[in-house]
C-alpha cells in the first residue's frame, strides 16, 4: 500500500475545509437564515421547517462519523467541545487522547484526513443551524460494533472492536461511509433551500471520496483473512447484505455478480443510491422500524428520529 504524508494531508485538509466552510457561510448567511427558520420548539412553529429538520438529521449522522474517526486519532476532545452533548461510549482500552495504534501509515493517514473532514462537517452544520442545532446524542462505539459484527456474520464474529487493528478499522469505516452517501442523496429530495442543497451536495461528494478510498483499501486486501476465519471480502459482503436487508436493498459489496471490483456502488445508471431517513435509521439503529438502539442507544435528537 502506498504511504501518504500524514502531516501534509492534515495541514492541507484543515486549511481548505475551514476556509471553504467559513467562506460559504459568509456568502450565503446560512447561520442567519437558519435562525430565522428554526424555532426552539418545532411543535409551536406556525410553519414546519423541513430544511432545519433535515440538516439536524444530517448533523446527528455527522456526530457519529466524527466521533468514530476522531476517537481513532486521539482527537475526540475536539468534538466534545462543540456545543456540549451526551456520552460517547468507547471500547475498553481505547485511550481517548492517544487513539488507536496504527501499523499501516496509509491507513493512519486516511484516518487523520477523514477525521478532519468529519469534524469540519459537524462545525459547518452546527454553525449553519445556529441555536437550532441539536445537541450530540448518546453515541455507542463499543457495544454497537459488537452487535453489528454478530448480526452481519450470523454470530461468527463476536466482540468486534474497530480500533483493535488497521483492518478492523477499515471495516468499521465501511459501515458508515456508504450510509452517509446514500443519506445525503436521499435528503436532496427533501431540501427546499438551494443554498442548503448545494451545501449537502458538497458534503455528499466528500463522503463519496471517503467511501471510495476505504473500498479501495479493502479491495486490495479482500483475500486476507480478517476474523472468524472469514476473508475481508466476505466480511464486507456480510456488512453490505445486512445494510441492504434493512436499508432498502440499496447496497453492494466489494465485487459485483461478475467478480468485478465495486469502488463506487451505484444503480444501473451509474447513479449513487439514495436512502430515505427511515432506511438510514434502520441501519444506524441496527433494527428495522426502531426509534433507538445500535449506535444511538437513546435515539437521534431532533424531529427526524
Amino acid at each position: 500500500m502506498t504511504n501518504i504524508d500524514e502531516q501534509t494531508i492534515s495541514t492541507t485538509t484543515e486549511g481548505m475545509n475551514r476556509r471553504a466552510a467559513m467562506g460559504f457561510l459568509g456568502k450565503i448567511g446560512m447561520g442567519t437564515a437558519a435562525l430565522s427558520l428554526i424555532g426552539t420548539n418545532a411543535s409551536a412553529a406556525p410553519k414546519k421547517d423541513i430544511d432545519g429538520d433535515v440538516l439536524n438529521f444530517a448533523l446527528n449522522l455527522e456526530y457519529l462519523e466524527a466521533a468514530f474517526y476522531l476517537a481513532a486519532v486521539g482527537r475526540l476532545g475536539e468534538l466534545k467541545a462543540i456545543g456540549g452533548g451526551a456520552e460517547i461510549k468507547l471500547p475498553v482500552g481505547l485511550d481517548m487522547k492517544r487513539g488507536m495504534q496504527f501499523k499501516d501509515s496509509g491507513v493512519q493517514a486516511l484516518a487523520h484526513d477523514i477525521a478532519e473532514d468529519e469534524l469540519s462537517h459537524v462545525k459547518f452544520l452546527h454553525g449553519a443551524l445556529g441555536k437550532g442545532a441539536v445537541m450530540r446524542p448518546v453515541i455507542d462505539l463499543a457495544g454497537a460494533f459488537d452487535a453489528a459484527g454478530q448480526a452481519a456474520s450470523g454470530g461468527a464474529i463476536k466482540g468486534f472492536n474497530p480500533y483493535a487493528a488497521d483492518l478492523f478499522f477499515l471495516h468499521g469505516a465501511f459501515i458508515f461511509e456508504d450510509v452517509g452517501v446514500t443519506a445525503y442523496n436521499g435528503a436532496a429530495t427533501l431540501l427546499t433551500n438551494p443554498a442548503y442543497l448545494q451545501a449537502a451536495a458538497g458534503i455528499l461528494a466528500v463522503e463519496a471520496y471517503h467511501g471510495g478510498a476505504i473500498r479501495t483499501m479493502l479491495y486490495q486486501q479482500r483475500q486476507v483473512t480478517a476474523a472468524a476465519g472469514l476473508y475481508v471480502g466476505q466480511v464486507v459482503q456480510a456488512i453490505s447484505s445486512l445494510r441492504g436487508k434493512v436499508g432498502g436493498g440499496k447496497d453492494m459489496g466489494l465485487t459485483d455478480a461478475k467478480g468485478n471490483a465495486v469502488i463506487a456502488p451505484a444503480d444501473m445508471n451509474g447513479v449513487a443510491y439514495g436512502r430515505s431517513t427511515r432506511e438510514v435509521l434502520n441501519i444506524v439503529y441496527l433494527a428495522p422500524n426502531a426509534s433507538k438502539g445500535g449506535f444511538y442507544p437513546n435515539g437521534l435528537n431532533g424531529s427526524i428520529k
